[in-house]
């Protein structure tokens, strides 16, 4: 009896966009940037309670999970966007086909090329010593760094969709590209180059 060979069907993010092939190039962010093929971003916050569980949570969703989060033109939250992540899916995946037709490339790999040149290096704290507070530079960890560059890279579409006829997709896919190309327009890579222009003045 001759055993039958089913191709399992490749995992595509939003049946279009390939994982395979993609390199992380920053080698202190390969160990968080979770790349593991999905159809949709969605996880069903299975990560919730357990500690650095988010290192597991594909990239994609991670983004999709900082635009649920409100801007600073609006501090408190309205609920316009709290807790509805269809309609935040909704805008990556559209966003990611505008990103497809201006660059004719992955989405994907744009977005992980923008979050290399969005994640700050060094960042400033704050050290009391002797009743005296210091700002000290101080090297920032593989997590936060990753966290930071897709919370700027959310807050600059959310920002430049604000009072502009340009629609919020539109926004984080200029955001997206620009950053992946080291462009200081893009408010993540403005934001990096501040960040580590403190820490450099406070070495």
């Amino acid at each position: 009896m001759s055993k039958r060979t089913k191709e399992e069907p490749k995992v595509l993010l939003f049946g279009k966009w390939d994982f395979e092939g993609i390199e992380v190039k920053d080698p202190g962010l390969r160990s968080v940037i979770n790349l593991r093929p999905v159809f949709i971003p969605h996880s069903f916050g299975r990560h919730e309670h357990r500690r650095f569980g988010k290192a597991k949570v594909n990239v994609v969703e991670r983004l999709v999970n900082q635009l649920m989060h409100f801007g600073r033109k609006d501090w408190k939250n309205t609920g316009r966007m709290g807790g509805k992540k269809h309609r935040a899916i909704n805008i990556v995946r559209t966003a990611f086909d505008i990103i497809n037709l201006k660059t004719g490339r992955n989405p994907i790999e744009v977005l992980v090329r923008a979050i290399e040149n969005a994640a700050p290096n060094e960042d400033v704290t704050r050290i009391t010593y002797g009743g005296v507070t210091y700002h000290v530079s101080v090297d920032v960890s593989p997590s936060r760094r990753l966290d930071l560059a897709l919370r700027n890279i959310a807050l600059g579409a959310r920002e430049s969709a604000f009072s502009n006829p340009k629609s919020i997709e539109e926004c984080l896919a200029d955001e997206i590209i620009a950053a992946a190309n080291g462009d200081t327009s893009s408010f993540a890579v403005k934001a990096r180059v501040e960040i580590e222009r403190v820490a450099a003045a406070s070495r």
